[in-house]
């Protein structure tokens, strides 16, 4: 949000946002609320949720920190299990260097939404680090929120994947240092699958990737209402809505999840142009249309709303409850099941695709670290994010949070992963990824808001994409690529 030509949204943002949120407080064991994938999150990534602090957040480190320590602010807006190792790499880098301390604060927020970090920026209370959704960088960037990072930074390009190291970059400079990345599958409840009456075993991924038509036979065996009418149970959301039925997906089941799905493509970036009409992005809208309309949008809704309030915990998502048979999810739900279901019997294979014989696409996101410009304490701050995205903090990271390095040398570290990890090792070298876009989060916004006009079957996938295209394609005019 930055420069006369590429704020998009900077002033827009500034007239609705009356809240300052502060960067450091006192000592606090409350959760956050808010999403590490979703919406946004998550998209971008995983989305657990806790319960949700005060608006101002509080500093979950560096409370131990000597006296004389530079203090360091770092914002994210991930929340446990996430943050809980977020929160174990920056305890050690305090300890390995007691003259700088970095307070490390939750603050709740979608990854395409930065009103509290802007108002933050104007109200002399910004953090000096933020955790940003890598995809939004290049638009962060282009609005004047993120700082450039010094050459030595930029020289680590080589050290991590291209893709990853692309999404950080805007008009050949480097805005953020890469810290983890992902891939999507379906997973299952082998549990619910049997009691439904069908085998488990059809799904296994040796077997390749499974049809849409197999995936909705078994989900809606595993569907059921109550004596009202009401779904209790659901077989599986291949879309949304999203968290309290508002626009979106539920869980990984996103806009770039089915356009990829279908074979399409969702921008030409060489000619710098978005591309939501490209016939596959549309198939992948028709898909969602279709599947809701032949279930009520509106009971869905509903079992949204009821079943994934907004920022639930993470131990009550439905997956875990015994409410969802299946579910577009990511690498990350291993580490949750082993905390959160450890008695159930779950499984995951490759996304569904149209028909037999297709070859199935996932994709690939990721968070970043980034410096807030006029931070005072740079030097100590780019420290911090170097080893926090370096192989210090991405091995804590990966073993624990089971998420994927960006670092080329740690995917090579058989250690860091156990089997089921390794198989979403195994689909990052065929993953997709979002374009980096200077309108990255205003393309995501928009495309978000069409998925759900279109799963509410208000609007058809033609026309729910052909205004993204009118509204979003100005915007990159007027931002550059």
């Amino acid at each position: 949000m930055r420069k006369s030509s590429g704020r998009i949204s900077w002033l827009v943002l500034l007239s609705v946002v009356a809240l300052v949120v502060g960067a450091c407080g006192p000592a606090s064991s409350s959760s956050a609320a808010g999403s590490a994938a979703a919406p946004a999150a998550s998209e971008s990534g995983a989305a657990p949720s806790g319960a949700a602090p005060s608006a101002e957040g509080s500093a979950l480190t560096g409370t131990a920190c000597g006296a004389g320590a530079t203090e360091v602010k770092f914002w994210t807006s991930h929340t446990p299990p996430d943050s809980d190792v977020l929160k174990k790499i920056v305890d050690a880098f305090n300890t390995a260097n007691p003259d700088i301390c970095v307070k490390m604060t939750i603050v709740p927020g979608a990854e395409t939404d930065v009103a509290k970090l802007i108002t933050a920026i104007r109200g002399g209370a910004a953090p000096d680090v933020y955790m940003a959704d890598r995809f939004t960088v290049p638009q962060r960037a282009a609005e004047g929120v993120l700082a450039e990072l010094p050459a030595e930074v930029a020289a680590l390009k080589d050290q991590h994947l291209e893709f990853a190291w692309n999404e950080t970059q805007y008009q050949g400079k480097t805005y953020a240092i890469p810290f983890d990345t992902d891939a999507r599958a379906l997973w299952y409840n082998k549990d619910l699958i049997t009691a439904a009456g069908e085998d488990p075993s059809q799904l296994d991924i040796s077997k390749g990737a499974p049809t849409i038509e197999l995936v909705n036979k078994i989900a809606d065996k595993i569907t059921k209402k109550d004596a009202s009418g009401n779904y209790d149970v659901i077989g599986w959301l291949p879309g949304g809505p999203h968290e309290g039925g508002t626009p979106g997906a539920f869980d990984q089941g996103w806009h770039y999840t089915w356009g990829f799905a279908f074979g399409g493509k969702f921008a030409d970036t060489a000619a710098c142009k978005v591309t939501p009409t490209d016939p596959g992005v549309v198939a992948g809208y028709q898909f969602l249309y279709d599947w809701a309309k032949e279930r009520d949008p509106q009971a869905i809704t509903r079992w949204v709303s009821t079943n994934l309030p907004p920022n639930p915990p993470a131990p009550s998502h439905p997956f875990w409850t015994q409410k969802l048979g299946m579910t577009i999810s990511g690498d990350w739900r291993i580490a949750e099941q082993v905390k959160y279901a450890p008695n159930g019997h779950y499984g995951f294979t490759f996304i569904p695709v149209p028909k037999a014989g297709d070859k199935s696409a996932t994709w690939a996101g990721g968070w970043s670290m980034a410096l807030i410009p006029n931070s005072k304490v740079a030097t100590q701050a780019v420290k911090f994010m170097t080893y926090i995205a370096g192989p210090e903090g991405q091995k804590v990271y990966t073993k624990d949070s089971t998420h994927l390095p960006t670092l080329k040398a740690l995917l090579q570290d058989a250690s860091l992963f156990d089997p089921l990890h390794k198989t979403f090792l195994d689909l990052l070298p065929v993953a997709l990824n979002r374009p980096p876009l200077a309108v990255g989060a205003v393309y995501w916004d928009a495309l978000t808001s069409a998925q759900g006009s279109v799963e509410l079957n208000t609007k058809t996938p033609a026309d729910a994409l052909k205004e993204v295209q009118d509204s979003v394609q100005p915007q990159l005019d007027a931002a550059g690529c």
